[in-house]
Formats: structure tokens, C-alpha cells, sequence
């Protein structure tokens, strides 16, 4: 009886290349397997179907970075456990014009470089990619990250001044930040390193209530229209 084979040693019979090739063939997506694609070199086969793409190419396999329209209510700190199962193959945004190809791979181990509140909506970046987990944690304090907060309650006469510069938060002097009306009850935040619960704070201190907090903006990469729990790739052409 014929025993199974790994699916890398299959794929290296049949295109006549190397093992560590085949490898990067089924690690890139190019390999199906009854139909299925299959992207674990070491998968057991016996007499299953094969196919490899005919555009397949050979390619390192590059980290991915994932845009979230995350939902209220949802864990965002350093690992966003409770936001990850929703970032699949179905949630993925029709807008996504980075033409990558969705991969199981790029749903694991991902981290959150620059968290989100747990009661706060909005873009969420995920990412494997650890020049990405460099660039937002080393460089927080250079990028503009924007926020539109719905509040209640009656403003300080001096709020919106304070809002801008001269609050403190865990005894430390904030940095200036811009602050302005969006609607009557919308403030628009222009502001860097936010720190988790900061902006509730601010709001209380000048006799505001906070109701929503949304992100919008993280550097040049905005949330744009992605509807809630939906997400998009992060193309090479784009810098936060």
C-alpha cells in the first residue's frame, strides 16, 4: 500500500523543483489541493487531486498588516484577542483594491501596535510585520492619530483651550493637541500618543461626557468607508 506523502514533496514531483521551492508554492496560495487551496507544506497526500496555478510565481512569503473597522465592545490592547476571529476571508472589505491574495496565514499571529480603547469604534491596525509594530510604537509620538468623540453635557468656558493644551493625565502635562466642533455634539480630535482612557478623561475635566469615541485616522492611512467588523490589506504603496 502506497504510503501518504507530504504535499511539498508531491508539488516538487510534479513542477521538477527544488523542495524549499515548493514550499514557497504552497506557503504563497498556488496550490490546491481536490479543489481546496492548501497552504501546510507538511500535509499528508495520497491520491488527492494537485493543481498548481498556472500564474504561480515564487515569492517570499511577506508579512501582512490589516486595516480593522473594529466594533465597540471589542478587545483592542497589544494582542486584540477578542477582535481577531473577525478578520476572515468573508469580513474582508469588496473596497479592498490592494490586490493581495487573502491567505489563511496572514490570520495569525497578529498584534495591535497601537491599541484601541475597548469601548472605542474604529481603524484598528493589525499586523505580522514587525517594521509596521516598529514605526506606530517607536514613532507614536510623531503620528496624528484623528478621532471624532460624541459627548454630552454643558462644555467649560474655557473647554475647548484646555481641551487643546494645559490638561494632565496620570500627573503628566499632555502635549498640545487640535481640538474643534464637527456638530453640536461631535468633537474632532487631532492628536498624538493617546494613551488608553486619555480621552475620557479630557472630556471630564471640562464638563463633557463622553457617549462614543471613534478613530478615523492613524498618520495618512484613513478608516475611509469600511462598514463595521470589516477590514482591508495595507498595500507596500501605503505609509502611515
Amino acid at each position: 500500500m502506497t504510503e501518504p506523502v507530504r504535499l511539498a514533496k508531491r508539488v516538487a514531483e510534479l513542477t521538477q523543483c527544488s523542495r524549499r521551492e515548493a514550499e514557497m508554492y504552497i506557503e504563497g496560495g498556488w496550490v490546491r489541493v481536490n479543489g481546496e487551496v492548501a497552504e501546510e507544506p507538511q500535509l499528508k497526500v495520497l491520491d488527492e487531486r494537485i493543481e498548481i496555478d498556472p500564474n504561480a510565481h515564487l515569492e517570499p512569503a511577506e508579512p501582512a498588516t490589516i486595516l480593522l473597522h473594529k466594533p465597540v465592545s471589542h478587545d483592542a490592547g497589544p494582542w486584540a484577542r477578542s477582535a481577531l476571529p473577525m478578520v476572515t476571508a468573508a469580513t474582508r472589505s469588496a473596497d479592498d483594491a490592494s490586490g493581495i491574495r487573502t491567505l489563511k496565514r496572514h490570520f495569525s499571529r497578529l498584534s495591535a501596535p497601537m491599541p484601541l480603547d475597548h469601548e472605542a469604534s474604529g481603524l484598528l491596525v493589525l499586523t505580522q510585520d514587525w517594521r509596521v509594530v516598529r514605526r506606530l510604537s517607536e514613532d507614536a509620538e510623531r503620528i496624528e492619530q484623528e478621532y471624532v468623540v460624541e459627548v454630552a453635557g454643558a462644555l467649560a468656558p474655557d473647554g475647548l483651550q484646555r481641551l487643546q493644551h494645559g490638561l494632565s493625565y496620570h500627573g503628566r502635562p499632555l502635549p498640545p493637541c487640535k481640538v474643534s466642533w464637527q456638530s453640536e455634539n461631535r468633537l474632532r480630535f487631532a492628536i498624538k500618543s493617546v494613551q488608553p482612557g486619555q480621552l475620557r478623561q479630557m472630556c471630564t475635566e471640562v464638563g463633557l461626557t463622553i457617549v462614543t469615541i471613534k478613530r478615523i485616522r492613524i498618520g495618512r492611512i484613513p478608516l475611509s468607508r469600511m462598514a463595521v467588523g470589516e477590514w482591508r490589506y495595507l498595500p507596500a504603496s501605503e505609509r502611515f
